[in-house]
């Protein structure tokens, strides 16, 4: 069991390898490749990549994969890797969200690499802040694929800070979709808190992450799930992040947080129903970093998920997320540089976005300024703290 190493290295890093895109369900995909490319030359442009070391991707051994996954779930898919016209519905491979591709074990395994790679780096002390872009994998299971997941990076990520030292770590989740996947992993370990932000499970999948779902036994309130309704905006959004995640993770003072930051909770998201602006997005990247650094001594591992719109949305919101990684944030009122906007156009068909906003406000009213129990959103949110909070020997009352 190693420990923490101060090597005295202040500049953050991410975890890139052209090899990550190779990721790839093909172009008529939602998840398609072509997100990473642009996310990386709009931060790059930026200048936002010269504040970051940029670090290579190591595939996960299969001895690391077993930490998280079965034995039989690696072997198939390997084999059906090697078979890319074959399937397996036993184990979510070969149907219309995951479909067999080649090479999909080494594609899956470099993404896992990737976010051990992250990991690593910030518990051994060669950088205070780590990221992951293509990583965030969360809906895959012990033993199957979901969700367009393979293999659950974040939580062996996770697994590797416990096996190296780490005694407590909270996860946080702000993707659209439950992070089901993560909670399934830990449900009965003390050690671990998952926190998901997601759209209600009435409307979308996984169906999954009612506010009930506090973790099993030994490790009651461990689990933590704020359910939001469909067509919920920044202000919205943002009550409920501040009325939940901070208490908790001030509570449970984790070593190190890691979080995975899917953006498909965007208004312009084809594949779900909340109405987040990037700025509202890049909000939430400030308050995670702003948590780790008052909890965690500032140890903060990052990633993506999901998103797809693909050109016009997840490039500025990662590219935000990446500049808050490496500690400098960018005005949001930037302009696009021209030469990426071209390329976007050339890629989509009409004109790339100007301005790294959208243009909305950030401003939200505090949960301490009363509840309101004719409001949905209240209702999730009190549920929510009535289910956690006592577990955790805090008072769920504003």
């Amino acid at each position: 069991m190693s420990e923490i190493q101060d090597t005295s290295n202040d500049r953050a890093c991410v975890v890139f390898d052209e090899q990550l895109t190779e990721y790839n369900f093909g172009q008529s995909h939602p998840m398609a490749p072509v997100r990473i490319e642009p996310t990386m030359d709009l931060a790059d442009e930026l200048g936002i990549v010269d504040g970051l070391e940029v670090v290579g991707a190591v595939a996960a051994t299969d001895d690391e994969l077993h930490l998280i996954h079965t034995e039989n779930y690696i072997e198939r898919v390997r084999k059906l890797s090697d078979h890319p016209t074959h399937s397996d519905l036993t184990i979510g491979l070969g149907n219309e969200d995951n479909p067999v591709f080649a090479h999909m074990h080494e594609a899956s395994s470099l993404i896992a690499g990737a976010s051990v790679e992250a990991a690593r780096r910030v518990w051994t002390g060669q950088a205070p802040r780590a990221v992951n872009i293509s990583g965030g994998l969360h809906h895959a299971m012990p033993g199957n694929a979901s969700g367009f997941c393979i293999y659950n990076d974040v939580a062996l990520a996770i697994r590797w800070l416990l096996d190296h030292g780490a005694k407590r770590v909270v996860y946080v989740d702000v993707d659209a979709h439950h992070g089901d996947g993560v909670q399934r992993m830990f449900w009965n370990d003390p050690r671990v808190m998952t926190i998901s932000i997601h759209e209600g499970p009435q409307t979308l999948f996984p169906g999954t992450g009612f506010s009930s779902e506090t973790g099993g036994e030994g490790a009651e309130g461990t689990a933590v799930n704020v359910p939001l309704p469909p067509g919920t905006s920044d202000a919205g959004w943002l009550r409920a992040f501040h009325a939940v995640v901070p208490p908790l993770v001030r509570e449970f003072a984790p070593d190190i947080l890691v979080t995975q930051h899917g953006c498909d909770s965007h208004m312009d998201d084809p594949l779900t129903n909340l109405m987040l602006s990037v700025d509202g997005q890049r909000a939430s990247y400030l308050a995670l970093k702003a948590l780790a650094d008052e909890v965690c001594g500032g140890k903060w591992v990052s990633t993506g998920g999901g998103g797809y719109a693909v050109l016009d949305v997840v490039p500025r919101a990662w590219a935000h997320l990446l500049a808050i990684v490496a500690g400098a944030p960018l005005d949001p009122a930037s302009l696009t540089p021209e030469k990426w906007r071209d390329r976007i156009a050339h890629l989509r068909g009409m004109p790339g976005p100007q301005r790294m906003t959208d243009g909305r406000s950030v401003t939200y009213r505090a949960w301490e300024q009363g509840y309101d129990p004719a409001s949905w959103l209240d209702r999730s949110i009190h549920a929510t703290r009535e289910a956690a909070f006592p577990l955790n020997g805090l008072d769920p009352q504003p």
